[in-house]
């Protein structure tokens, strides 16, 4: 068992193979982070010898063995995301069956998928509408840009002049008026430019705080937005259910929280509208069912967060086709050039869809060549000595 990192400067995580003694493999893939390389590796042992088809099981070991490591969240839980879902797709190969029938068949065999824009080209908010226009040309129904970027009224109290204003920092997490006006402004300017029949979220980056993300929710709800995305840090619940409380804007969270257990809150508080699991960072594909069952219950959608390669996206393309309230997935690297080249058959995304197939497992055959041309520096191919 391996894994593999992607290079810098890319949305891309680790790829993780599993490989049997029948000549039966798996592909997974881990968010990227810190020591998540190491923790795959720290886990081959519990897993050698192992029948590979009990996946629960083996998914239960690894949390219990690896609790010195810090297996309730972080990067722990993310090394065993790349290893559960590396496990999935083995199984699927081995059974010749998609992933998706493991999680009871599917709704639905188009997974549709959101750009994130991430910015515009400049903070005028006609670059923004700029590359809006230009995203939804390329097939793309679902889009998202950053509200929480360096604007022209974003002010550095260590250079501004007038101390008058200088209660409007950074750290305190307040939004300033005329940054207000300004985000306002982005949001009508991409509305305006795509129309009213495409999907358009915001996301602030978990940076204001409560009264100010209510105000902004509120200024923004004459524009229908899918949702507004962490306008406040995560970690408090009771704050998240104030916010999305107070407002007609969905509030979606959910990207930075970890296993079944820690979403059990925030669903049962009905504290957000809309659910985001991130599939190979939470916990896997069985883990991000089991919360979209848990938020079926109050009837609340999942969206999930995505910034993995074609590997990661199908093979949540394929558990998001088993949740009957799954609404659409991220794609995050429309900036790099080669992702659909990681992977051998063609484009993964087509006019703004996953189109899912029978193929054993996800799917996909990697392809070596362009895999080894953009491993991060000092980082291995699958056992090769870096």
């Amino acid at each position: 068992m391996s894994a593999r990192r992607s290079s810098p400067g890319t949305s891309l995580g680790f790829l993780v193979k599993v490989e049997t003694d029948s000549g039966v493999s798996g592909l997974g893939e881990a968010y990227w982070g810190a020591g998540v390389a190491e923790l795959v590796h720290k886990a081959k042992p519990l897993l050698l010898g192992e029948d590979p088809t009990k996946i629960v099981k083996l998914f239960d070991v690894m949390v219990r063995c690896l609790s010195g490591e810090g297996s309730q969240a972080g990067a722990t839980v993310t090394a065993i995301s790349g290893i559960e879902i590396a496990l999935w797709d083995l199984l699927g190969r081995a059974l010749k069956l998609p992933i998706s029938t493991f999680f009871g068949g599917r709704f639905r065999d188009k997974i549709r998928i959101y750009a994130d824009c991430h910015a515009g080209a400049t903070p005028d908010p006609a670059d923004y509408a700029k590359k809006a226009r230009a995203v939804v040309a390329n097939g793309f129904s679902a889009i998202k840009f950053d509200l929480d970027t360096r604007n022209p009224h974003t002010i550095d109290v260590s250079d501004d002049p007038n101390p008058r204003r200088q209660w409007f920092e950074p750290f305190n997490r307040v939004i300033g008026s005329r940054e207000m006006l300004w985000m306002v402004d982005v949001v009508r300017a991409v509305r305006e430019a795509v129309g009213p029949e495409i999907m358009v979220a915001m996301d602030a980056h978990w940076k204001f705080n409560v009264n100010d993300a209510i105000k902004l929710a509120q200024a923004l709800e004459p524009f229908d937005l899918l949702w507004l995305e962490d306008p406040i840090p995560p970690e408090n619940i009771e704050a998240q259910r104030h916010v999305t409380h107070s407002t007609k804007t969905p509030i979606c969270t959910g990207e930075n929280l970890y296993r079944k257990h820690v979403y059990r809150e925030l669903i049962e508080k009905q504290a957000a509208r809309i659910i985001a699991p991130d599939i190979p960072k939470m916990g896997g594909l069985a883990e991000a069912k089991k919360v979209a069952d848990h938020a079926d219950m109050y009837y609340i959608p999942i969206a999930p967060h995505n910034v993995a390669s074609p590997i990661g996206t199908v093979a949540g393309a394929h558990v998001c086709a088993a949740m009957n309230n799954f609404l659409v997935m991220e794609f995050h690297a429309q900036d790099v050039p080669w992702w659909d080249a990681l992977v051998v058959g063609g484009p993964t995304i087509v006019d703004g869809f996953i189109h899912l197939d029978d193929r054993p497992g996800h799917g996909l055959t990697l392809n070596e060549d362009v895999a080894r041309a953009h491993l991060k520096p000092g980082s291995s191919f699958f056992g090769d000595t870096p």
